[in-house]
């Protein structure tokens, strides 16, 4: 038998798989149920009704938790290297989430589920807020508006996934790796002392 965990998990993904197909209003819980290979009273045991599926799929899947164990655990304080491994985790985790993604984004019945999602990019931003600071406080950054800078290059990130989730290739021949290492050097420049620069040459 299934265990919970990896029911919960198959009925959430299912479901987003036919959203993201069909529009939030064009998948029945019945539909969704079968499609994981489990009963409509299942999925209601579970998750009461789809509304709440979304929305616990909205909190399992996108990226706050990820990104709080890589702040915590994985930063060096080397602005170059922290700043690739953001960016990148960043990418990898909306990339893998882009179904939910397009759901959120094509459904305009959704407004609240889409406000509730806003948890995740206001725990990135204290995250990165904090971590620019103490960048500050150890003389690796010049001192900065840190909330500025922070949405700057979050808004940074957050268009260059959309724009990759509506066909960025029209726009550009860059590769995405091409992309990821010039914004961040771009940010690296603007940020790094003049006498930090000096010392790492």
């Amino acid at each position: 038998m299934m265990e919970p965990t990896a029911n919960r998990d198959r009925l959430m993904l299912t479901a987003i798989d036919l959203m993201a197909e069909k529009g939030y209003q064009g998948v029945s819980t019945k539909e969704i149920a079968a499609a994981a290979g489990v009963s409509e009273m299942t999925l209601f045991r579970q998750f009461g009704s789809k509304l709440q599926l979304l929305e616990q799929a909205i909190d399992r899947f996108h990226y706050a938790g990820e990104m709080e164990e890589l702040f915590s655990t994985r930063l060096t304080w080397n602005l170059r290297e922290d700043l690739l491994q953001i960016t990148r985790t960043y990418h990898d985790i909306m990339n893998r989430n882009r179904k939910l993604v397009l759901v959120m984004l094509r459904s305009a019945e959704l407004s609240d589920q889409r406000d509730r999602a806003q948890h995740h990019p206001r725990q990135l931003k204290k995250l990165l807020t904090a971590y620019f600071q103490e960048m500050h406080r150890q003389g690796k950054v010049k001192a900065i508006e840190a909330e500025a800078q922070v949405m700057a290059f979050m808004w940074m990130n957050y268009g260059a996934f959309v724009s990759r989730l509506h066909n960025a290739d029209l726009i550009t021949d860059m590769s995405h790796e091409q992309f990821l290492q010039t914004s961040i050097e771009l940010f690296v420049d603007a940020l790094t002392p003049v006498d930090e620069r000096i010392r790492d040459r």
